[in-house]
């Protein structure tokens, strides 16, 4: 969906919502909340978006600043995304798999999810809304410094597999679309930890630990296919904890705030 389409989109939602929430009709009022929270999904889609068409005009010094995560990766010990991806590489059925894994899962899931997490569990909602939101923003500020994918830095010979078979979701460089210069850090994964670790807490089922699985997975998918490091997903997901200690710090700090006038009032009161 293109940016203009999200905030028009966005825009007749978030009437919608504002009228719905006056109307008499009480199925209205009932909806009126989902309007408004779809429309702010679909204004963060749009702010990604136009953020990621700002850093593909900045090319110059992307491919250099790669080239140093790579190396600052290797001084760290990390795993080589080049051998994870020769591995895969071995099956065509498998790496493309992971291509389609990449171009259709992202969005998808994480609206999936938050439908989910509205009807299912409406108490997360607000908390992981906001999380995900201070994730995307943050993510996005870091992105407007261009850092290339492994599959754009010629020296470090990483095979860019969607192109490969077809299956790349990016146009040429200067045309609109997704963002190729904005490997770090990784949205793909900081969304999916999000899902995964929410799944985890609000719900008790045996089998909820499977959920930890998408943030696995991504990751994988986003190394082997060539389009992040390693470290772009470890700081994504450092970035969506970063939100989470942020979001309860300041909700703690608004209850303080809305209870203490109240406790005053309250034992100045006349026994």
């Amino acid at each position: 969906m293109p940016w203009n389409v999200a905030v028009e989109a966005g825009a007749v939602l978030g009437t919608a919502g504002i009228a719905a929430r006056a109307s008499r009709q009480r199925w209205l009022t009932r909806v009126a909340p989902l309007a408004r929270e779809l429309a702010i999904v679909l204004v963060l889609y749009a702010l990604w978006r136009v953020v990621g068409t700002i850093s593909v005009l900045k090319v110059n010094g992307a491919i250099h600043a790669g080239q140093r995560v790579w190396d600052l990766e290797r001084a760290m010990h990390l795993p080589n995304e080049h051998g994870l991806q020769h591995l895969f590489l071995k099956s065509s059925p498998l790496i493309q798999a992971c291509n389609v894994f990449y171009a259709t899962v992202h969005i998808p899931s994480m609206g999936v999810f938050l439908v989910w997490l509205w009807f299912r569990h409406r108490d997360h909602y607000p908390a992981v809304r906001n999380v995900i939101a201070l994730t995307t923003l943050w993510c996005l500020a870091i992105q407007l410094i261009p850092v290339a994918p492994p599959r754009l830095v010629p020296a470090l010979h990483i095979v860019d597999t969607p192109a490969l078979f077809g299956q790349t979701v990016y146009p040429a460089f200067g045309k609109s679309g997704p963002a190729q210069l904005s490997a770090m850090p990784s949205v793909h994964v900081a969304w999916a930890a999000i899902i995964g670790v929410t799944i985890v807490v609000a719900t008790t089922t045996r089998w909820r630990w499977i959920a930890l699985a998408h943030p696995i997975v991504t990751m994988v998918v986003v190394v082997v296919t060539g389009n992040h490091y390693w470290l772009d997903g470890v700081v994504g997901v450092i970035v969506a904890a970063a939100a989470v200690v942020f979001e309860r710090c300041v909700r703690a700090a608004i209850t303080r705030r809305r209870w203490t006038p109240a406790h005053t009032a309250a034992r100045a009161a006349p026994g």
